[in-house]
């Protein structure tokens, strides 16, 4: 044997402390870092809603031709909505009422927009079980207390479309909303 053999392996031989098998190992989970998220961008992303699912996500009304006193049926997410342009009386009544005597103790103030108290945007649908209140259609029964009226199992709601009577647990839902202009109204 030889006395001058070098002994050792190259990493040992190496002073700089990084190895063959080291750069080797990061690049090898690098490409399959890579090669992750190129297979699961494209099945994240296929996830996404789709145009015309975000197109129906909201809804806009054109309020404009609604007189004090008048409300219109529209449709939002394949559901009906109440808009009702609140006259003095009415909004009156609903403030008249005792927040605290509630089922569900909400004030006016609290279901509409600031800015446009005359304008009570709801869903048009009953708390109960789903069924669609009278009310909103020119002569339709407004029930006990001037608002809407489930005929369906007797659920009466009042001006500022709170459940006042009957069995609904709670008020008629108030959807997300604005008004992008004096005469537009963005529902979703």
């Amino acid at each position: 044997m030889a006395e001058n053999a070098v002994t050792g392996t190259p990493e040992e031989m190496s002073g700089d402390g990084v190895r063959r098998r080291d750069f080797i190992n990061i690049a090898a989970v690098s490409a399959a870092g890579v090669g992750g998220v190129a297979v699961l961008v494209p099945l994240i992303s296929q996830m996404a809603p789709s145009a015309d699912v975000l197109a129906a996500s909201s809804t806009e009304v054109d309020i404009s031709s609604i007189q004090p006193g008048q409300a219109v049926k529209a449709v939002f997410r394949k559901q009906p909505v109440f808009i009702k342009h609140l006259t003095a009386k009415e909004i009156a009544a609903a403030d008249a009422v005792n927040v605290g005597s509630l089922r569900d103790p909400q004030s006016l103030d609290e279901r509409v927009k600031e800015g446009h108290r005359e304008w009570l945007i709801t869903m048009g649908v009953c708390t109960h079980l789903g069924c669609v209140p009278l009310g909103a259609g020119e002569g339709e029964n407004k029930g006990e207390y001037g608002g809407y009226f489930c005929p369906c199992h007797g659920s009466h709601y009042d001006t500022a479309g709170r459940i006042r009577k009957g069995p609904a647990p709670t008020n008629l839902e108030v959807p997300e909303y604005e008004f992008t202009s004096d005469t537009i109204v963005q529902i979703g």
